[in-house]
């Protein structure tokens, strides 16, 4: 599909809205064409082919809130920018008004109370950065170019997941700018309903301006990357399966599938230790008895500051390439999903594409399923499928993409054996199912509070179910 040219998007909004957005906002940071404006448009994803038409570069609240306001007196179609980094590209909406907050990256940390206050903005890495200076870290995922609040509202699976819970466990208190483009500010104890829906439901309710995140005294963790050959798999799949059942808070692991520096899969076995840096790092500690499960085609750990291995993520994952995601939720590698994921790395359609899952243990599964909208809490594997490619797409001989054509027939083979539901931040309109059981008991209180703050469907970010009220 074409996108339309500078000029076509400039038509698409009248002159009177953007009077009343530059009445409020500068007139160089309301963008609708020109350099600025196609600099703007650029995602994570290069396969996103969505096209607003006005971008505004927000500096500060008042910012958003005129913007919100603009959006609802005209009825054009509104998205929030943070870290850019959804698949879906759900940042944008077709000839929609972009709230662009990449200028809103401010990090204030708290020593005293370690807490960061994070603008809305913010990169994990941004956070991770300010706070490792104060000898502190933040609960983030694996990669330092997701958004901190993104990441957070939606979730936020990690490697200090089972010692300090999900990103959203760590969320204190948020600025927000709802629907009407009022502002509030939220946590227990103030608008405890929006508080609550914040921490799992995604960015459905507002804007998150900026957010207080809880810290950690963990400068260094023990972590790495551990490489073995695919030829082992099910021997190491069936190891590490005993291994991670009896894990300890301190430990998480991320385990897949990644092209090796050969270009042949490999096994993918990524320890992260957040405990005692001695006690991981012990020749016969739980990190490094990870690299004696086989004959490793690469070891590569020790300590290292938690913003050196949200670098090394990045590097894997660059901006720019094409690419498309798919999620599953299990309770453990059996034998037969060991050999649908060894059959999909082998059938890897490109040297960019990944199969990756991650532990949900520990700290993650103590809250009650009801204290956060985050919809599963008992002990779980969340299985990222991956297809990455370069731009210029690869036909089969049907016509289709063979990069989503493996991606679709890798999630539909494991659908038997999968939970119902998925990780909202990986959940698109291609999963219906899916979505409709995201946030299982929860989903109710969900749509409530959606109603209550946004009763207009304002924002659209991560899907949320119907009502199962007349199910």
């Amino acid at each position: 599909m074409q996108s339309p040219t500078d000029a076509d998007a400039h038509e698409t909004v009248s002159t009177a809205f953007l009077a009343e957005l530059k009445s409020h906002i500068p007139a160089d940071r309301v963008l609708t064409g020109g350099p600025e404006y196609t600099r703007a448009l650029a995602l994570f994803n290069a396969a996103v082919d969505v096209r607003p038409s006005v971008v505004v570069r927000c500096a500060s609240t008042a910012d958003v809130q005129a913007g919100v306001r603009a959006s609802r007196n005209s009825g054009v179609p509104l998205s929030v920018r943070g870290g850019g980094h959804d698949f879906w590209g759900r940042a944008f909406r077709p000839g929609g008004l972009v709230l662009d907050l990449t200028e809103m990256r401010d990090v204030q940390v708290d020593v005293n109370h370690r807490y960061a206050t994070v603008g809305g903005g913010a990169l994990s890495s941004d956070v991770v950065s300010a706070a490792e200076r104060a000898g502190l870290t933040a609960v983030t995922g694996t990669a330092g170019s997701v958004g901190m609040v993104g990441l957070t509202l939606g979730g936020g699976y990690g490697p200090l997941l089972g010692q300090f819970g999900l990103a959203a466990d760590n969320l204190l208190g948020a600025e927000v700018v709802l629907a009407d483009g009022s502002r509030v500010d939220t946590d227990a104890e103030h608008h405890p309903d929006l508080f609550w829906a914040l921490r799992g439901g995604g960015g459905n309710f507002g804007v998150v301006t900026s957010a207080r995140i809880r810290l950690h005294a963990v400068p260094t963790v023990v972590s790495g990357t551990i490489l073995y050959p695919i030829d082992h798999s099910a021997g190491i799949l069936a190891d590490l399966g005993g291994i991670l059942q009896d894990s300890p808070d301190e430990l998480t692991v991320d385990v897949g599938f990644l092209p090796g520096p050969d270009g042949k899969p490999t096994v993918y076995v990524a320890p992260t230790w957040s405990g005692d840096p001695e006690v991981g790092n012990a020749e016969n500690g739980p990190v490094r008895t990870l690299a004696r499960l086989g004959t490793p085609v690469l070891a590569e750990v020790g300590p290292v500051a938690r913003s050196t291995t949200l670098a090394a993520t990045d590097g894997m994952f660059p901006p720019g390439r094409m690419g498309a995601i798919r999620t599953r939720t299990i309770q453990s590698v059996t034998g037969s999903i060991a050999t649908v994921l060894d059959r999909a790395a082998q059938e890897f359609t490109s040297p960019f594409s990944a199969i990756v899952w991650h532990q949900f243990h520990g700290a993650a599964t103590r809250p009650a399923l009801g204290s956060t909208a985050f919809g599963r809490r008992e002990p779980h594997l969340m299985i990222e499928l991956i297809s990455m490619w370069e731009n210029g797409e690869d036909k089969d001989h049907t016509g289709r993409s063979s990069h989503l054509r493996w991606l679709e027939e890798t999630h539909s083979a494991l659908e038997p054996f999968s939970l119902p539901g998925g990780y909202v931040n990986f959940l698109g309109p291609e999963t219906p199912d899916q979505v409709a059981n995201s946030y299982g008991p929860n989903t109710e209180r969900l749509l409530a509070v959606k109603s209550a703050v946004d009763p207009d469907s304002v924002f659209s970010a991560t899907p949320l179910p119907a009502s199962t009220a007349d199910a």
